[in-house]
């Protein structure tokens, strides 16, 4: 393995029927990233007319879920009645904390035309003293994220400081998260400052300091070593980290925490009814799993 790199993690792949979802955390080597506990890749995709997204509601505990899109739309709602449509270069922000539900639709528009499937999905762990907090939800527009511009290169804050910018996005552990796009010949430094980072190649091809990247697998990179991403090609490259949790954190299908007694409760709470239903989206639900896809590795 290169010096540049502390581990890479291959992506597990889903096939969901007209898309793919390639999973990188958690996963046996690794589970979390900084804050980052959950790392899903979706498409690209371009869905027949008439199809879309559903995904019925479900729960999430002890944990924040970002919503990133390169193509298409989704319609989000929640058990707090929030309702928002995400595009790409927004965010949807929603933290669980005690408790919350929501669910996931292409809007009618993408669907009458056959939804495009383009994205990132990534959980965030709360951090000690955090995990409980009340559940909320933040929309942040396309426009009032920051951008990076300059000799082929155009990256987007989504979360946290970068490249001497800021994303207003509310973070509740230090947090790092931006997409960097490359043209062809560009390249764009990667900054050292965060405990721990990571890149995905998530379209085209790039190489770190001159070392090839392969798409769509997890590089955790060298802690305190400045380097450069370069593209010869063009490349749509993910950069996520953060604060090291001292705290392990437990993960088993959609409930993030650091205790194992509290996702169980949370499983018995979802089978037995006791999350809050979601407005506008009440006649449907995701069943607790007998065995879950998403799990923490002991």
């Amino acid at each position: 393995m290169p010096d540049l790199f502390t581990l890479t993690v291959t992506p597990t792949t889903h096939d969901l029927g007209g898309f793919q979802v390639r999973r990188t955390l958690p996963s046996k080597p690794r589970t979390m990233v900084g804050p980052f506990i959950f790392v899903d890749q979706f498409g690209p995709a371009h869905l027949d007319p008439g199809q879309g997204m559903d995904v019925r509601p479900h729960p999430h505990i002890n944990l924040s879920t970002v919503t990133y899109l390169f193509e298409g739309a989704i319609d989000h709602r929640d058990s707090i009645g929030t309702f928002a449509t995400i595009e790409p270069g927004a965010i949807n922000l929603m933290t669980a904390g005690r408790g919350i539900v929501h669910s996931e639709r292409s809007p009618a528009p993408e669907r009458q035309k056959g939804a495009a499937m383009s994205g990132m999905q990534t959980w965030l762990a709360l951090p000690d003293g955090k995990e409980e907090i009340d559940p909320a939800f933040e929309h942040v527009a396309a426009g009032d994220l920051p951008t990076v511009d300059g000799d082929g290169v155009n990256a987007r804050v989504i979360m946290g400081s970068l490249w001497g910018r800021t994303a207003p996005t509310t973070c509740h552990a230090e947090t790092i998260y931006a997409d960097i796009q490359l043209r062809p010949g560009a390249s764009v430094p990667i900054d050292a400052g965060a405990d721990e980072r990571a890149i995905v190649v998530a379209l085209g091809d790039a190489t770190l300091d001159g070392e090839p990247l392969e798409r769509h697998t997890l590089y955790v990179l060298k802690p305190g070593v400045p380097m450069r991403l370069q593209s010869d090609g063009g490349a749509r490259v993910m950069l996520l980290g953060g604060e090291a949790f001292s705290t392990p954190r437990h993960v088993w299908w959609n409930f993030v925490s650091s205790s194992r007694d509290r996702i169980n409760q949370a499983k018995h709470d979802w089978k037995d009814g006791r999350f809050a239903k979601v407005p506008g989206d009440s006649e449907e639900f995701i069943p607790l799993p007998e065995v879950p896809l998403t799990v923490s590795y002991p």
